[in-house]
């Protein structure tokens, strides 16, 4: 999707694909591809739906796009499944598994579970939430409109449910179990804007409170308000298939029990083919509970119809 003449990347992704150990996910995600595939989805071009962002909505490994997910154009469904694991330094444990539906190129519906295990921070426990995610093209496009500086806007929310919150959340001070964030996206593809190279740019402004994207619940002692959050995407494609770029998350501070921290991400992704991604991303996170400076190396994949 992103940037060429013949191809173009509207996403990057952070953590990707893998199978779905879920029975529920897997039902959903086969629904889904099922149904793009009977809707002769798969007519927009490469990589035009981007990667899954944590939270299951097209766009970067960290920050959603205006984008809608799979490769279904104005009057086509398209459809996507991910999953990922991920291990930073300190021993935490993320695993994510979801699948993204888009419709006509302008409604998109997703939904995401998490499960993060503690380390020996608290050793053997679990937080686990469910994302489910709504997203709606209102104006321009990103690609194609490249007579005006006028981007592609999409308005969106992520409702996310704690279901450990009672354990640790609850005891550093969060006060709730479940929320809604709110954002908008604003994402613009410039055609051979870097020495011949196409560059693309995303900025999204989110209103939240949550903690650790969620994983520590909701609110806290400190706050227990909405803040807005600015998060911002950069890409430039280096080939019709490979892409470089980096992406910037700021994050509430809700809880006097830690700092938390922004985050960051720099990666590579590769598009073999229209239907896969690969991705190698560094990804900085921040303050974690009580360990600081918490980052990982990874690698992602993306299946997309």
């Amino acid at each position: 999707m992103l940037f060429s003449h013949r191809t173009i990347i509207a996403s990057t992704g952070l953590f990707r694909l893998r199978a779905i150990p879920k029975a529920p996910a897997m039902a959903v995600a086969c629904v889904a591809l099922n149904l793009a595939s009977v809707a002769m989805a798969g007519d927009r071009i490469l990589a035009t739906s981007g990667v899954s962002q944590v939270e299951g909505a097209a766009g970067g490994g960290l920050v959603p796009w205006a984008v809608v997910g799979g490769l279904g154009s104005s009057n086509q469904m398209g459809a996507s499944a991910y999953a990922t694991h991920i291990r930073t330094q300190g021993g935490y444990n993320l695993n994510i598994q979801g699948v993204a539906v888009g419709v006509n190129d302008t409604v998109e519906v997703s939904m995401a579970r998490w499960s993060f295990k503690f380390s020996d921070t608290v050793p053997g426990e679990t937080a686990r939430m469910n994302v489910l995610g709504a997203k709606w093209r209102i104006s321009g496009n990103a690609l194609y409109d490249q007579d005006t500086w006028w981007p592609q806007i999409s308005v969106g929310l992520q409702h996310k449910v704690n279901e450990d919150f009672g354990v640790v959340p609850q005891l550093l001070g969060a006060r709730r179990n479940a929320d809604t964030d709110l954002y908008i996206s604003a994402t613009k593809v410039w055609l051979g804007a870097v020495w011949g190279h196409n560059l693309l740019l995303n900025a999204t402004l989110r209103a939240t409170r949550a903690n650790q994207f969620g994983l520590l619940g909701f609110g806290g002692d400190r706050s227990d308000s909405h803040s807005l959050m600015p998060e911002l995407s950069m890409a430039v494609l280096l080939r019709d298939d490979l892409a470089v770029g980096a992406e910037f998350r700021a994050k509430p501070d809700k809880l006097s029990a830690f700092r938390e921290e922004n985050a960051y991400d720099a990666f590579v992704a590769w598009f073999p083919t229209r239907h896969v991604s690969l991705t190698a991303a560094w990804l900085e996170l921040g303050n974690i509970a009580n360990k600081p400076k918490q980052r990982s190396l990874y690698l992602s994949a993306q299946l997309a119809y």
